[in-house]
C-alpha cells in the first residue's frame, strides 16, 4: 500500500509541471497551483496561503499524505512539514537547500523586480529557457498550467522570510532531501540534512537546479519508493 503524493510546483509555473512524473506514478496523487499561479493567479502569495493549499490537498487525498517539491514547492513543503506534522507523513524537498537569507538572494529579489516591470515579456523569456532547458514533455509541462512572472517578487519576499532549518528541526518525519550535482541551490545540503530528525541525501549527477525533472520515470520510482516507505502497514 502506497501513501497518497502531494507534489508542490516551483516559482512562476503551475501544478502542470508534475505530470510526466504522476503519469508514470503508482501512488493516488494531487498537484494543486499555489496562489499567484497556474488556476490561483491573481492570488496574492504568501508562506502560510501556500502551506493552506498543501493541507488541503492532503485533506482530500484522505488526510494524510508524503509532500514532494521542488525548488519553492520545496520550500513550501519544508514549510508545510513543520507546520502540519500530522497531515505531512513523509517530505521529499528537491532543489532547496540553500539558506534563504544568504547574499545570492538578492539576485532573486532583483529578478523578481525586472519581472513585475513587464511580467508579459518575462513569461516570454521563461517560456524559451524551459523549453531549451527541458526538451520534450517535461519543458512542456513546465509551461502548460501558464506562467505568472508577476509573482516572483512576492515568492522571494515570503521564502527569505522563512528559517527552513528551524522547520526541518521541527518537523519529527522522514525526510528525503534530493539534488542535481549541479545544482546552485545545493549550497547548504549538509546543514539541512543535519537539521532532519530522519533525513537522507540523494544526488542526481549531472544534474541542475531543474534538469532534475529529466528522467520522470526515475523520479516516480523514487517517489513511488518513498510513499511506501511511509505508509502504514496494513492491518
Amino acid at each position: 500500500m502506497s501513501m497518497p503524493v502531494v507534489f508542490v510546483h516551483g516559482t512562476r509555473v503551475s501544478g502542470t509541471m508534475w505530470s510526466p512524473v504522476r503519469a508514470l506514478l503508482s501512488a493516488p496523487s494531487a498537484a494543486p497551483d499555489l496562489p499567484g499561479h497556474g488556476r490561483r493567479r491573481g492570488l496574492p502569495y504568501d508562506t502560510e496561503a501556500a502551506c493552506d493549499v498543501v493541507a488541503e490537498a492532503i485533506e482530500d487525498l484522505g488526510g494524510r499524505a508524503l509532500v514532494v517539491g521542488l525548488s519553492l514547492g520545496g520550500y513550501v513543503g519544508i514549510a508545510a512539514a513543520a507546520r502540519h506534522p500530522d497531515l505531512v507523513a513523509g517530505l521529499v524537498a528537491m532543489g532547496c537547500t540553500a539558506r534563504p537569507d544568504v547574499p545570492w538572494a538578492r539576485a532573486y529579489r532583483l529578478a523578481g523586480r525586472l519581472a513585475a516591470r513587464d511580467p508579459a515579456l518575462a513569461d516570454r523569456v521563461s517560456r524559451f529557457v524551459l523549453r531549451r532547458m527541458l526538451p520534450g514533455a517535461a519543458g512542456q509541462a513546465m509551461i502548460e498550467g501558464g506562467l505568472s512572472s508577476e509573482v516572483v517578487a512576492s515568492v522571494v519576499a515570503a521564502v527569505t522570510a522563512e528559517d527552513p532549518l528551524a522547520s526541518l528541526a521541527a518537523y519529527p518525519g522522514r525526510v528525503w532531501l534530493v539534488n542535481g550535482t549541479r545544482d546552485h541551490l545545493r549550497a547548504d545540503e549538509q546543514a539541512f540534512l543535519r537539521a532532519c530528525a530522519d533525513g537522507s541525501l540523494t544526488h542526481l549527477p549531472g544534474r541542475g537546479h531543474l534538469t532534475v525533472l529529466a528522467d520522470p520515470a526515475w523520479l516516480a520510482r523514487f517517489i513511488d519508493d518513498a510513499a511506501r516507505t511511509v505508509a502504514p502497514c496494513p492491518g
